[in-house]
């Protein structure tokens, strides 16, 4: 019912904007005809109708309810959202869809912010409740600003959800998802993350071991499975944003804005590590923003659902990968940098064209523009491109209204999202 009434207030408002663009119109109206008035420029109305409701959008609440982008629309529209938190867990799409985090589990309410010793969290802490064995809902109390001393290494079946406050994660080591399953992180800021390791760090209340030095990846995914990354805003880390290797799969890398970094995004350990041929990663209705070089994603092996996403930043290439993996790039948007020798879209690495040629790389209803190119490759064979394939693509056309507020939302208790 509250999807129906947002719809019809929706179109209302379409109308109502449109009446008003026409009834404001200069256009002269001929004394003798009899002709209805006929607008003489009638695109630069729709563009300014649309105009309108882009720049309406984030203050109308109704309206997050009708972008299109399954995600929110399958919780945005309920303004209980903060009584219903665990909702969420049900709206995950593509290859990390069955990811729960805590969904099965209590909710534990982070009150300090502080990360004084890595081997003896105290309770209250992040670093306190995503070592825990029991599924856990994890939320916070107020705004807060977290620098850790070490990488926060997760245990299985935990929801971090920043809904209802400012969370940053920064300054410090940052996520680590090492060998757990159903990991949900929502709604934080993760930034300037730092190389950490060399130190004894607890996992879980019965373990603590000895870690070696990391990369200051943002999320560090090694071995994972069943993991979604959604609405998070990150930047400006010491190696990766998000990275994943080591047989990790089943991740969906959704509603995010990346801005102000080099290597975005690695998916797949080493040419060599076959292991990562079962990996299975969607990447969608992202905001890859300002500053941002390359690796959005770079993949190995495993096979890549690239969808409606926004490609507004790029100084190297946008989309690449080394060892034959299998990338499906489909719905997105491309807005090619000025520089004329970096307008295509894709970088085959580490191989002859000789080689890469035979890579299954494919585009289908993206949106190039500016000078964009996107170089497919492969004979496109169906199988592979089924493994591919975890979501139906809306068009290019309307990947703006997606991913109009990718990135952490201002959500605050009360109000909708």
């Amino acid at each position: 019912m509250a999807a129906s009434s947002s719809s019809s207030l929706y179109f209302l408002f379409l109308l109502l904007s449109l009446c008003f663009f026409l009834s404001m119109s200069t256009a002269p109206i001929p004394s003798n005809s009899s002709l209805p008035f006929v607008h003489q420029h009638p695109h630069l109305v729709v563009e300014e109708v649309q105009r309108s409701i882009n720049g309406s959008r984030r203050n109308l609440g109704y309206l997050s309810c009708g972008t299109g982008n399954p995600i929110d629309d399958c919780w945005r529209c309920d303004s209980n959202w903060e009584t219903n938190r665990k909702r969420l867990a049900d709206c995950a799409i593509g290859f990390g869809k069955n990811a729960i985090g805590g969904k099965n589990g209590r909710f534990y309410v982070v009150t300090d912010a502080r990360d004084d010793d890595p081997l003896k969290p105290r309770p209250g802490t992040l670093r306190h409740a995503v070592i825990q064995n029991e599924p856990l809902w994890i939320i916070f109390k107020r705004d807060m600003v977290i620098q850790l001393e070490q990488e926060l290494v997760m245990n299985s079946f935990k929801t971090i959800d920043g809904r209802g406050a400012s969370v940053h994660v920064a300054g410090g080591p940052c996520i680590k998802i090492h060998y757990a399953t159903n990991i949900i992180i929502h709604g934080i800021h993760i930034h300037d993350c730092k190389r950490g390791g060399n130190a004894n760090i607890r996992d879980s209340p019965q373990h603590a071991g000895w870690w070696t030095a990391s990369d200051g990846d943002g999320v560090s995914i090694l071995g994972g499975k069943q993991i979604w990354i959604d609405h998070c805003s990150l930047s400006n880390c010491n190696d990766g944003l998000i990275d994943a290797i080591h047989g990790s799969t089943a991740i969906t890398i959704s509603n995010n804005y990346m801005t102000h970094h080099d290597k975005v995004m690695l998916l797949g350990h080493s040419d060599s590590f076959t292991q990562d041929k079962n990996m299975q990663v969607t990447i969608a209705f992202n905001h890859f923003g300002e500053g941002l070089v390359q690796r959005m994603p770079r993949c190995r092996h495993g096979y890549f659902h690239v969808v409606n996403n926004d490609y507004t930043h790029w100084e190297m290439y946008a989309i690449g990968g080394s060892a034959s993996p299998t990338i499906y790039s489909q719905g997105n948007r491309f807005v090619a940098p000025y520089n004329r020798f970096r307008k295509e879209v894709t970088k085959h690495e580490d191989a002859p064209e000789s080689e890469w040629r035979h890579w299954n790389w494919r585009s289908e209803g993206d949106m190039l523009l500016n000078g964009a190119y996107f170089r497919q490759s492969g004979a496109g064979a169906r199988s592979s491109y089924a493994r591919a394939y975890s979501l139906s693509a809306r068009p290019s056309s309307l990947v703006g209204d997606i991913t109009l507020t990718a990135g952490a939302l201002n959500c605050r208790r009360g109000s909708r999202c």
